[in-house]
């Protein structure tokens, strides 16, 4: 289906659902993530939302078959099977569904996105029917930096944006942008290349509890085919320490 025609569709099935949007809370809550292990750097925000009894579901572009992680698995299909259990378990602790889009490869979200046919295009229709389906009401994704500049995740980043901006206010969820305050990177080698937020512009925050930071410990532990043990016991522990300081920072998209 043409992309335009995909997401004028998508305005138009969310017409019932947004007219009640703006009388209640923010209860179903899409995060949208390119692999296996990215919701970890928002994960105490998601515990906290699940506890908080919002319906959280995180949805994965792609299985993360190419690694290469830590793993002895060959880069392919086996890796991604294995990625995609560990994104179910870490959803698990989480208290979140966990949803798959289905054919895209992993690295290749960014190649000719203007093809027919594309990732980039596959991916816009996989993400408007998940819209329709969940009818979110909050988005959280990665801001345009990707993190440290990953183009699956500035791809996943730009693609989310352009379903939403496409909308009318009355059916469009709120899309915010997680991020780093400035100067709070955490001080390790793997670090060294992530992009950093004026806090100004992070003017949304979630908090959590030592319990939600427990939670995030233990989406952390699944992921034990993309980090060592060391880092997966002491990563959350550090990104409390740093850059979060119980709280995860956002930035509102419009």
């Amino acid at each position: 289906m043409n992309r335009n025609i995909r997401i004028a569709a998508l305005a138009a099935l969310a017409l019932a659902p947004a007219q009640a949007r703006t009388a209640e809370p923010p209860q179903r809550v899409l995060v949208v993530v390119a692999h296996p292990d990215d919701e970890l750097f928002m994960a105490p925000a998601i515990a906290a939302m699940a506890r908080q009894g919002r319906a959280v579901t995180i949805v994965f572009a792609t299985t993360g078959d190419q690694g290469p992680g830590v793993t002895d698995f060959a880069r392919g299909p086996q890796l991604g099977a294995i990625r995609r259990a560990e994104a179910q378990c870490s959803a698990n602790a989480l208290g979140a569904q966990a949803r798959f889009l289905e054919g895209l490869g992993d690295g290749t979200l960014a190649n000719t996105p203007q093809a027919p046919g594309s990732p980039a295009a596959r991916f816009i229709d996989q993400f408007a029917s998940e819209y329709v389906t969940i009818d979110p009401q909050l988005v959280l994704t990665w801001g345009p930096d990707g993190g440290y500049g990953h183009a699956d995740h500035r791809m996943v980043s730009a693609q989310v944006t352009m379903a939403l901006q496409s909308l009318a206010s009355e059916y469009r969820a709120r899309l915010l942008y997680v991020g780093i305050p400035a100067g709070t990177v955490p001080k390790v080698p793997q670090m060294a290349g992530w992009a950093e937020t004026d806090p100004a512009l992070l003017s949304e925050t979630v908090r959590y509890t030592s319990a939600d930071l427990a939670a995030a410990k233990a989406a952390a532990m699944c992921h034990a085919t993309q980090f060592d043990e060391a880092s997966r016991q002491g990563m959350m522990a550090l990104f409390d320490a740093t850059m979060w300081q119980g709280k995860v920072h956002f930035r509102p998209a419009f």
